[in-house]
Formats: structure tokens, C-alpha cells, sequence
């Protein structure tokens, strides 16, 4: 699998969200000054700017796509003495009423109907919190290397990322873990009327239990995409779900163009996204590309290990991992684990020197975490 000329090959694309502040570092309360532009849009509010990248053929590539809508939107925003707020947990603000509805018309019109739907449900505040999505197709020479039996391949294809996608929902944590970076925030998050810098007792505050979850564990049937796509059909029936875009877990499954439910099931798969970076302050653009390239990675060493039925205690398990790994203080034994995972990634990759560095990277920040975790220890025990 390792020897194939397109192994390392594919596409890639980014979608950051962050949110615009004034002069004083408060929630803009402008307009979205980016028209509809599909590559500068908004999130759940009119002060919360997504950029997303075009498909890339290269991590490099995204990131230089990503830098020029940066310097685009931060030149624009300048103008209005505006700018970007690089941190995943959201700056200081009086109540919801600082939070408007991103103003969606028109033929997007439905857009707004549906974030008002998370309001009701969810209220505004926790729709502050951004992030990083990453998302990533194997080169389709690839998949059709690794389709031997000659299987049909829209088949061949939705199994392969079906498989993937178990695997990444139950090694998410580990991602977590690796690239936490909000362990602080306002207390205006706990109530109207607060104010003052928190360090909570997480690592990433979006991840943790205090972040993006649906109200009950949303349990998927992951026998087939047909299976799949029923079960989260099944909950959007039932009223648990308003549509398969409130469905809260770290990973996703996508088509290939306009993003819904139908698509994926017509159409099969055409990516995966991963949703759980946090916004890095110490990173230009908010992700460290290592971070990027130690997520591609660890998408082809998951490729290689063996299927297994996600069961509904598996599924338990790997939402209860990634909140733990948001932790100041995870569990050790995920620290331990993600050591395992890092020294058998490095014998997968060992004739890569490049993939070799980008692991030594991330081993570096686990020893850091264990560090963080025995100092917590002193502190608290």
C-alpha cells in the first residue's frame, strides 16, 4: 500500500472560522462585509467569518489558499477598523443580543431558518465557538490500486471511507490531545453580567462537554452508507435531529458538491472532514500545518488497520474519550495509549523521513501533555 506512487496523493481543503471584533475587541456588530462570496461566508452568526479554501492538491497549497482569503478578509475588515479574533473561545460580550443570526436572504434564506432552529435549541453562546475543519479525498488512482477484487466502485469507494470513518470517530481523541488550545475564557460564557479571564479545567473548551453535542448521543448504524444514512435519516424523522447538518460529532462523511443527507446517499462519498482542530493563537493562520500533515498521516495509517464493528458502547466510548482528551487532566491511560499509536505510526512510516519529523513533532506535545498532567497531580492531589 506504502509503495504506491499515490499514496501520499489526494485533495485537500480548509475551512476556518473565526469571529470579527471591533476596536476594543468586542463582537463586531457590522454587517458581513463579504457579500456572498462563497469562499469569505459566515457560520452561525453575522459576526462569524468562515473562510474555506478551494480543493487543493496539497496541505501546502490549502494553506497558501488559506493565507490569501486571510489577508482578503483582514484588509477589508481594516477598513471598518475591524479584525480577526484568532481564538476558538469567543472574546467578552454583554449578552446574546451581541450575537446576531447571520442575516442569510434570498435563496439562502433557509440558512437563516435553520440557525434559528440551533438558537431555540441550543441558545447563541455556544455558537461562538470556532474552529478548524479539515477535510481530505484519497486520489481516486488510489482507491482504484487498493479496489483488487474489482469491485463496483461507487461500492468499493463508500466502504473504504465508511471504514475510515469508524476508525478516525475512535481515534479522535488523540487529534484532541494534540492540538487542544483554549483553555481559556470570558466569564461572559457562564452568565450576562460576568466578565474576567477563566482557565477552565479544559484544553479545548468546543471538544469538552461544555462544547458542540447534540442533546442525546446520536447512535448511526455503520453496516453500509445505505445503513448509515438511514439512521441519521431515522433521528431527523423523529424530530431528534432538525437535519443531518445538527449532527455534532467530530467527523463527517460528505458528497461532493452541495453538502446534505440526499447527496451522500445518492451520490456516495466523496471526502471526509475532520472538525475538530481548535484555532492555534500561535499559528498565523490559526493551524499549524505539522498539525495538518500529522492528520493526513494518521488518516493512511488508519487505512491499514483492521475493520471492527462500531458498536453502540464503542460509539459510547469514543465520544466519552474525546471529551476526556479535552481535558487539562485527561485520563492517563489516553495519554499512553496515543504514545502506543505514535512509536506503531513510526514503523508505518519509516522509510519517510518527512512523515518521521512531523511524528517526533507531535510526540514532543504528548510528552508536554504527561508534564501538564503530573503537575496537575502535584497541584491538586
Amino acid at each position: 500500500m506504502t509503495g504506491s506512487k499515490y499514496y501520499y496523493s489526494g485533495k485537500f481543503g480548509l475551512e476556518r472560522e473565526t469571529l470579527r471584533v471591533d476596536s476594543r475587541g468586542r463582537l463586531a456588530q457590522t454587517p458581513h462585509p463579504f457579500g456572498n462570496d462563497e469562499h469569505i461566508t459566515r457560520d452561525f452568526c453575522e459576526n462569524q467569518i468562515e473562510l474555506v479554501t478551494p480543493v487543493c492538491g496539497s496541505i501546502d497549497e490549502a494553506l497558501s489558499s488559506l493565507a490569501e482569503l486571510d489577508k482578503t478578509a483582514r484588509g477589508e475588515l481594516a477598513k471598518n477598523g475591524e479584525s480577526i479574533w484568532l481564538y476558538s473561545n469567543p472574546p467578552h460580550f454583554d449578552s446574546e443580543d451581541d450575537i446576531p443570526i447571520a442575516d442569510f436572504t434570498g435563496d439562502h434564506s433557509s440558512k437563516r431558518s435553520y440557525r434559528e432552529v440551533l438558537e431555540k435549541k441550543y441558545g447563541k453562546k455556544l455558537m461562538l465557538f470556532s474552529g478548524i475543519h479539515f477535510n481530505f479525498s484519497f486520489a481516486e488512482e488510489f482507491l482504484r490500486e487498493l479496489n483488487t477484487s474489482g469491485e463496483d466502485f461507487r461500492s468499493f469507494r463508500d466502504s473504504l471511507y465508511l471504514r475510515l470513518y469508524k476508525q478516525l470517530m475512535a481515534h479522535s481523541w488523540l487529534l484532541v490531545l494534540l492540538t487542544a488550545a483554549s483553555p481559556y475564557y470570558d466569564a461572559s460564557l457562564d452568565g450576562d453580567g460576568k466578565s474576567g479571564i477563566i482557565m477552565s479545567e479544559f484544553s479545548s473548551m468546543r471538544n469538552s462537554k461544555r462544547g458542540y453535542w447534540n442533546k442525546f448521543l446520536p447512535i448511526l448504524d455503520h453496516r453500509s452508507l445505505r445503513t448509515f444514512t438511514g439512521s441519521i435519516k431515522k433521528h431527523i424523522i423523529t424530530g431528534s435531529l432538525y437535519s443531518a447538518s445538527e449532527l455534532y460529532l467530530p467527523i463527517r462523511l460528505k458528497p461532493k458538491g452541495v453538502n446534505s443527507l440526499e447527496r451522500l446517499a445518492e451520490f456516495g462519498v466523496d471526502h471526509i472532514e475532520l472538525r475538530m482542530f481548535d484555532i492555534n493563537p500561535s499559528a498565523p493562520l490559526g493551524i499549524d500545518g505539522r498539525d495538518l500533515e500529522f492528520a493526513h498521516l494518521l488518516i493512511l495509517y488508519l487505512l491499514s488497520q483492521p475493520d471492527f464493528d462500531f458498536t453502540p458502547e464503542l460509539q459510547e466510548k469514543a465520544v466519552r474519550e474525546h471529551r476526556s482528551a479535552a481535558l487539562l487532566e485527561p485520563e492517563p491511560e489516553l495519554l499512553e495509549r496515543g504514545e502506543v499509536i505514535l512509536a506503531d505510526m513510526e514503523e508505518h512510516f519509516s522509510d519517510n523521513e518527512n512523515a518521521l519529523g512531523i511524528i517526533a513533532f507531535q510526540k514532543q506535545k504528548l510528552d508536554e501533555r504527561k508534564v501538564c498532567n503530573s503537575s496537575v497531580d502535584n497541584i491538586f492531589g
